[in-house]
């Protein structure tokens, strides 16, 4: 596919344009020129031109930039010196071009060279005829040398800027896609936490009911109601997720625990007090979650008949311990996706989570309480 050419890349508009028509005053000074002299600064303009072209379409990173904009640098300096000292107003080409460098040394360089190459050929053209270059002369060009030699900061400052603004445009594109993939996490989550729960819970029961239904025909329909109840909780379950307005109790959590425990023919004790109401709602919601899949894994993997759980705490902290008397936990495949979940959920609060082997497996939660009196103070 053919490209259209175009002379300066199109993300700067017509700004380089504009610019352009500041060198027919060159070219019309060349015009009081008569022979080599004529020809030679016809040649450095054009050269000039070119440079002034490449350092739109080149990084100012590369060494190629640099010189180009010595190029540049150089004509004005030659013609400066040699042919007129009006020529020095193509400072402002290179002046620009300088603001480009984002590196602190090489813009110090290249500032230093600019104000040399405007200097220079001042001195050098009232030295060689202090009458044709009065010191009126001198003050006229004082405020266009000030301006050429101030704005290579406001263009640098002004292309950092740029830069910064495209930096945290592609940082809030990254935090979308980030947040993205957190919710398709948390969802995956909370999948695996609940429904993984509830079906398990289901698979126990109807298991049950193929035992019990040729022996026990009223068990059968009790069990068969407690299915349709653990469906129902299913569903209702899979509407908070979707509305992502479902919060947990640790209380609440723990009563569910019982009864999924007991249908699985699993003794359940419990040590402690229930009163959780110190404790925030994201942290019972966090540590219910993750009690939750304790008591699951110890219904699905731990071939036991016996848990225990036993929560106490402290003024700043909660500490939670889940045991079973089952078969305990291979340490080679000790970590899965429930205790990932766990790890990262308790992590949003600053908690932890340790996994061994004490007749049976033991899973020690441990959880930081900040109070309401707490927040206040760090607030305040």
């Amino acid at each position: 596919m053919k490209k259209n050419f175009s002379l300066f890349p199109k993300q700067y508009g017509f700004f380089p344009y504009i610019f352009l028509v500041y060198l027919f005053f060159p070219f019309y000074y060349l015009t009081q020129e008569t022979g080599i002299k004529q020809v030679l600064g016809l040649v450095m303009i054009v050269l000039f031109l070119v440079s002034y072209r490449q350092l739109y379409s080149t990084p100012s990173r590369s060494k190629v930039f640099t010189a180009w904009l010595l190029v540049e640098l150089g004509v004005i300096f030659v013609v400066g010196c040699f042919y007129d000292v009006n020529y020095l107003f193509l400072g402002f080409f290179p002046a620009n071009f300088t603001g480009y460098y984002q590196d602190k040394r090489r813009f110090q360089r290249g500032l230093a060279g600019l104000i040399f190459v405007l200097i220079f050929p001042l001195i050098y053209q009232w030295m060689q005829d202090d009458s044709a270059f009065s010191l009126e002369g001198f003050y006229y060009f004082v405020p266009f040398l000030l301006i050429m030699i101030a704005s290579p900061f406001g263009v640098r400052s002004m292309n950092r800027r740029m830069a910064l603004e495209k930096e945290l445009d592609q940082a809030n594109q990254q935090i979308a896609e980030l947040v993205k993939r957190e919710e398709r996490l948390r969802i995956s989550r909370d999948l695996h936490d609940t429904l993984g729960h509830t079906l398990s819970l289901l698979t126990l029961k109807s298991q049950l009911i193929q035992r019990l239904a040729p022996k026990d025909p009223d068990r059968t329909v009790l069990e068969a109601k407690e299915m349709e109840m653990a469906s129902r909780s299913a569903l209702k379950q899979v509407r908070e997720l979707v509305s992502d307005m479902r919060t947990i109790t640790i209380a609440e959590e723990l009563i569910h625990i019982q009864q999924s425990l007991k249908a699985a023919s699993i003794t359940y004790q419990f040590d402690g007090k229930m009163e959780f109401s110190s404790i925030p709602p994201l942290t019972q919601n966090i540590v219910s979650m993750c009690i939750r899949e304790a008591a699951t894994n110890v219904i699905k993997h731990s071939k036991a008949t016996h848990c225990t759980i036993s929560i106490s705490q402290t003024p700043d902290r909660l500490f939670v311990k889940v045991k079973d008397d089952g078969m305990g936990i291979d340490s080679a495949n000790a970590v899965g996706n429930g205790l990932r979940g766990m790890e990262e959920r308790l992590a949003l609060i600053d908690g932890g989570l340790k996994l061994s082997n004490h007749h049976g497996a033991l899973l020690e939660l441990s959880v930081p309480i900040i109070n309401k009196a707490e927040r206040k103070e760090v607030v305040g």
